[in-house]
């Protein structure tokens, strides 16, 4: 599978899926991230928030693209959604997950109904909770419970929020991912709104099928019979 993860700053990623992206990572998937801003409005440390998202992506395992846009003006026009529909034909995704729409931060807004509207094919649209998403009512849940350590430490690359930034909290991470779990029936969790989730169950049709014909075939067999569809059977 092929993953495209979309963020407005440096650490977003992380926080909303990096769970789900290390056990995307764990099962040979490809993972894509694209940062819409550099974050240049937030804290710094001696390091860029750049760089900081580059050792993160690296850590991961993903290839990192950038949005180019100013931190705390993502655009809600075309702009946007051409910089998002250029990174989901680039990586090929089969799956793209993104801010959820509900929340203060105006890029988190923005970042949302791009992608929403970049990835208006795609059939499977997956969006996460941020520290400043209002509402939030998930019907997917990720099992993380060998992975939240791991997620940890992907936000640990981002030192200079994790430090100066008190929405970076690690523990309250800890709680949402035991939270989540519990909501979820599993230990530990990622939860996520679902834009779009299409379930492929691969054989089904053919299965159904097979059924049919076995059922019809003794009525068949033989020569000259004729089978007779019930009319409230008929197609």
């Amino acid at each position: 599978m092929r993953v495209l993860a979309v963020g407005a700053h440096p650490d977003d990623i992380e926080l909303g899926c990096g769970g789900a992206l290390l056990a995307h990572r764990a099962r040979g998937d490809e993972v894509t991230l694209l940062v819409m801003t550099t974050g240049e409005q937030g804290p710094q440390d001696a390091r860029s928030r750049i760089g900081e998202q580059e050792d993160a992506a690296a850590l991961l395992g993903a290839d990192l693209r950038w949005g180019g846009f100013d931190d705390c003006a993502v655009p809600t026009d075309r702009s946007a959604v051409t910089v998002v529909q250029d990174a989901i034909d680039a990586s090929g995704a089969d799956i793209v997950y993104t801010h959820a729409p509900l929340d203060t931060h105006q890029d988190h807004r923005a970042t949302a109904a791009a992608v929403r509207a970049a990835a208006r094919r795609a059939r499977r649209v997956l969006l996460y909770e941020s520290p400043t998403t209002t509402a939030f009512d998930p019907v997917v849940y990720v099992d993380v419970a060998t992975l939240v350590e791991a997620k940890l430490d992907l936000l640990r690359a981002h030192m200079s929020q994790v430090l100066k930034n008190e929405l970076v909290d690690l523990e309250a991470v800890e709680a949402q991912a035991r939270y989540h779990g519990f909501r979820g029936r599993l230990r530990n969790a990622e939860a996520f709104e679902a834009e779009r989730f299409v379930w492929d169950l691969g054989g089904a049709q053919p299965a159904v099928a097979a059924v049919a014909a076995a059922a019809v075939a003794p009525l068949v067999s033989r020569t000259g019979a004729t089978v007779v569809v019930p009319r409230s059977r008929r197609p």
